[in-house]
């Protein structure tokens, strides 16, 4: 990476004002017919999501690098709201170092670096946010973990909604799971091997390393990006969240972020069982 990309990456996510609408406008034909023919999506809950409120989108992904149950969440989110209705995503901080257009692209769409800074001024503009706390021990976990809520224990976002006094909306999907099938994940064999002396691919510790089947590759390993298989996809908006204090005391208050972490998970888990449950009997008829 030469030194001029470098200061860019290092720009790139950081301001709410690289987010172009046009640009949206233009993807739109192609994740609608994603959306309609190649992963068929059924969703629910959109009356959810207060029309004047900004909220904290709060969800759970799958599918790898492509994340297709994400890229389809936005989807829906432009053509029921418009491009112009401001929305950001929390994108990880080692995910803008991969690839520079990449970069670009993301922060074009709306994506903003996940710092805590970034995600304070996107709600204070009166924007609604999205993050995947889960990140990419969420998006590849196991194949027999599916059916499991996986936020990885991080509570950023609780103390974000607390601070911030907005209401949390968990967004989940099922079935983007099997657009590549993860086996395993063996990063701590191969932490192990780095710690011997073995450099990272891009110098960039991927902080998973999955084993899966997918195409293009037929069996993987690493997060190597894919190409979703063409699966049905469904998901829900689920009801807002709203918690009984807010303010800076209540989200420095250790035992009572705990708490309301626990709900958010054991909210988003019956959501889950309950679409896992509907969709198996719909598709049973």
């Amino acid at each position: 990476m030469s030194k001029k990309q470098h200061l860019l990456n290092k720009k790139l996510g950081w301001s709410l004002d690289e987010r172009d609408p046009k640009f949206i406008e233009s993807l739109m034909p192609l994740f609608g017919f994603l959306y309609h023919y190649y992963f068929r999506v059924q969703t629910s809950g959109w009356e959810n999501i207060p029309p004047q409120q900004k909220v904290l989108l709060v969800g759970s992904h799958n599918g790898g690098l492509a994340a297709p149950d994400m890229a389809m969440m936005m989807y829906d989110w432009f053509r029921r709201f418009g491009v112009e209705k401001p929305v950001y995503g929390l994108m990880h901080p080692k995910a803008w170092q991969v690839s520079t257009p990449l970069a670009q692209m993301a922060a074009k769409a709306g994506a903003i670096i996940a710092h805590p800074k970034m995600a304070y001024t996107a709600l204070r503009s009166g924007a609604s946010v999205l993050v995947y706390p889960g990140g990419a021990e969420d998006v590849f976990r196991p194949h027999y973990l599916r059916n499991k809520i996986h936020l990885a224990g991080r509570q950023g976002f609780i103390k974000l909604a607390l601070r911030e006094n907005v209401p949390i909306v968990p967004v989940i999907s099922w079935g983007a799971h099997d657009t590549l099938i993860v086996i395993a994940d063996c990063y701590k064999v191969v932490q192990q091997l780095h710690e011997w002396g073995m450099p990272w691919l891009l110098g960039i510790d991927p902080e998973v390393f999955p084993i899966y089947l997918g195409l293009p590759w037929g069996l993987a390993i690493g997060p190597l990006p894919n190409i979703p298989l063409p699966v049905p996809i469904y998901t829900r908006v689920c009801p807002p969240i709203v918690f009984e204090r807010y303010g800076r005391e209540a989200a420095s208050d250790r035992y009572y972020v705990d708490k309301c972490y626990e709900l958010v998970v054991s909210q988003m888990q019956q959501e889950l069982d309950n679409l896992i449950k509907l969709t198996a009997k719909t598709n049973s008829l």
